[in-house]
């Protein structure tokens, strides 16, 4: 017996685990009814079967499922989206085109659409407007929103990097240096100047004054609650030029109330678009009109709305245009209303979603306008 005695505590002293008991952890996928009490056992998630491991691995379990986890919040890291820029430019032009912001062309429609608009309005009852103008103007949008975007990143280049959607801007950034921005500038505005040189000296002189309001719109977010009427100013100043390009002069009984609805209507879209940057705009010290309003957003806004849709109103009876132009207007207010109510001012997904709807505001009136002068 006793050499049987001797083998048996032997085997035992095998099988025991080399660690003691409070270094081990169990999981189990099934949930028992009567929970035991292991006091001295913690539970670590390990895997989905019912296995002991030992406590000083359970923080590799755990860094892995962490790391799992971060990898699932889309939401907290934003990568910049892949664009045509970056499939189909030279890797040298890829931050001048990005500096333009060529790859987001909603800047242009809405800088586009009130030059647009002008245009169709000055062509003579029963005929179309004049296709080389409406062809200069759409490439001056084109520059000129690039231009204002490069003015915009070099002014703003500090705060830029403290803001979420921001911060990877070609200069903010560091891709492009402040001195190669501003030789990228120098370009676009030569190229603007060769149209705007194209034009009769009326336009020309009234053309150049627009730089002063574009140079200095960055500064505005500085001064006060109310840039996005400054942007308004600036991005609606082809209402005035369109029209005096094609007739020498401008009517101010025609083109003041439709350059004033352009500014209305910016105030609508881009206090929408500042609700994106709230948080950041507080952190960083400017001014919006989304900060003033606050929770007041939507009844500020309706009231821009109607006053917008008023002015146009107001320009197209002025011009004698025909009855198609309210019946699409009347469409144009309910795209504009379906904005107001249904935007979510806390989701910036939303808030972006709805502001480059505008595009399509934009070409509702000018198809208005398109028919209501070839029926006038």
């Amino acid at each position: 017996m006793t050499p049987f005695r001797v083998l048996s505590r032997a085997s035992r002293r095998l099988l025991k685990p080399s660690l003691p008991r409070s270094h081990l952890s169990a999981v189990s996928t099934y949930q028992p009814t009567a929970k035991p009490n292991y006091p001295n056992t913690p539970l670590i998630p390990f895997d989905h079967r019912h296995r002991w491991i030992p406590s000083y691995l359970a923080h590799l379990s755990g860094s892995s499922s962490a790391n799992k986890d971060d990898n699932h919040r889309v939401g907290d890291d934003p990568k910049p989206e892949a664009s045509w820029i970056d499939v189909y430019l030279p890797r040298q032009a890829r931050p001048y085109a990005k500096l333009a912001r060529l790859d987001k062309p909603i800047g242009t429609w809405l800088l586009a659409w009130p030059c647009m608009w002008s245009i169709t309005l000055a062509a003579s009852p029963g005929y179309l407007p004049d296709i080389k103008m409406l062809t200069l103007f759409g490439c001056g949008a084109l520059l000129l929103r690039g231009a204002g975007c490069t003015v915009n990143d070099l002014l703003d280049r500090d705060i830029d990097t403290m803001v979420e959607r921001t911060k990877l801007r070609p200069v903010a950034s560091g891709l492009l240096t402040p001195f190669e921005g501003l030789c990228f500038l120098g370009f676009q505005l030569l190229l603007g100047l060769g149209i705007l040189l194209q034009l009769n000296n009326y336009s020309r002189v009234l053309g150049a004054s627009s730089l002063l309001l574009v140079f200095s719109y960055p500064l505005m977010k500085r001064l006060t609650f109310w840039p996005q009427a400054y942007l308004g100013l600036t991005f609606n100043w082809g209402a005035l030029l369109g029209w005096a390009a094609v007739k020498g002069s401008i009517d101010p009984a025609i083109v003041l109330p439709l350059y004033i609805s352009g500014v209305f209507w910016t105030l609508v879209y881009d206090t929408i678009y500042a609700h994106q940057d709230k948080e950041d705009d507080l952190k960083v010290g400017v001014k919006s009109t989304a900060l003033r309003f606050g929770d007041s957003t939507k009844e500020w806004i309706a009231g821009f709305g109607i006053l917008c849709i008023s002015s146009l109103a107001l320009s197209g009876y002025n011009a004698e245009i025909g009855w198609p132009y309210y019946a699409l207007l009347a469409v144009a207010s309910g795209q504009l209303a379906w904005q107001i109510w249904t935007v979510d001012l806390s989701s910036r997904i939303d808030c972006n979603r709805k502001f480059v709807s505008n595009k399509w505001f934009g070409a509702i009136i000018c198809s208005g306008i398109l028919l209501g002068r070839l029926s006038s």
